[in-house]
């Protein structure tokens, strides 16, 4: 009996020992929870939500990156777009400058083809003048040439013509009368040389007298005549293309009537008729 006693004293001796302790622990955790504050229920829900906050912060930085990614697009786009419009600006500048150098250029030549056209058209202005010029001084040469063989062959001519008068005016038997003809055909082939280059004589017997073309070397009294006619011709004159080339040796007649003015022309006459007749319509 004593022992199931001393069985029972010790289990009641640790209950007692366990009840203690129990008594002394559930004060301390007691205390502990009165000492820890009290965390607030957002705080307490937020970190409840963890995951979800995670997942939805994942969300976010997803939504940011797309966004960052757009936003980077967008700037590389418009970065790109800045770089073509600057290349472009840079490459319109360029052709404008070119353009404005062809311009230039243009300008220039058409200013060279301007100055060679008026060039070309003075040259050839000058061409034609000098051709036109060596063209009359040619003729004038090859007038003045034939001027000066003519001038040179008239007393030739003079020869012959007194040779053939006075020939004339003596008895010749029939071969020199065959050579008389002879010489009256080489004097008329002569003259009609000096026809074809454009000489013609001078022989103003019987025509009034003409300072120009006539050389007075006397007067002869003739009252039958007009005065200032030419009487007789010693020796005759030359005239080629309207140019004396020898003034006609002649005598002057004097003592008769004076010579009556030329008549005027028809279209003179004709012209104070008219007149007349526009007074009477008026």
């Amino acid at each position: 009996m004593s022992a199931q006693d001393t069985r029972t004293e010790a289990a009641a001796t640790a209950a007692s020992a366990d009840s203690k302790e129990k008594d002394v622990k559930i004060p301390v955790e007691a205390a502990e929870e009165a000492e820890a504050p009290e965390m607030p229920s957002e705080q307490v829900e937020h970190e409840e939500e963890t995951p979800e906050q995670a997942a939805r912060e994942q969300e976010l930085s997803e939504e940011e990156m797309v966004e960052a990614a757009i936003r980077a697009g967008e700037e590389a786009a418009q970065n790109d777009f800045k770089l073509k419009y600057e290349q472009v600006t840079a490459e319109l500048a360029e052709v404008r400058r070119q353009l404005s150098e062809a311009e230039d250029a243009q300008s220039a030549a058409d200013a060279k083809v301007k100055e060679a056209q008026d060039r070309a058209t003075r040259v050839q202005a000058d061409w034609e003048n000098f051709r036109r010029r060596t063209a009359s001084e040619r003729l004038a040469e090859k007038e003045r040439a034939t001027e000066k063989l003519v001038t040179a062959l008239l007393p030739v001519i003079d020869d012959m013509e007194r040779a053939i008068d006075h020939a004339r005016t003596q008895e010749m038997d029939e071969a020199f009368s065959q050579f008389v003809d002879g010489v009256e055909a080489v004097h008329a082939k002569m003259l009609d040389v000096f026809a074809h280059e454009g000489v013609e004589p001078i022989d103003p017997k019987g025509e009034a007298f003409d300072p120009l073309e006539h050389q007075a070397v006397g007067r002869v009294e003739d009252a039958d005549s007009y005065e200032e006619t030419v009487h007789d011709v010693y020796q005759k004159g030359y005239r080629m293309a309207d140019r004396v080339l020898r003034a006609a040796m002649v005598t002057v007649t004097y003592g008769g009537e004076k010579r009556p003015e030329p008549e005027p022309e028809a279209d003179s006459e004709e012209a104070p008729a008219e007149a007349p007749a526009e007074d009477t319509q008026e």
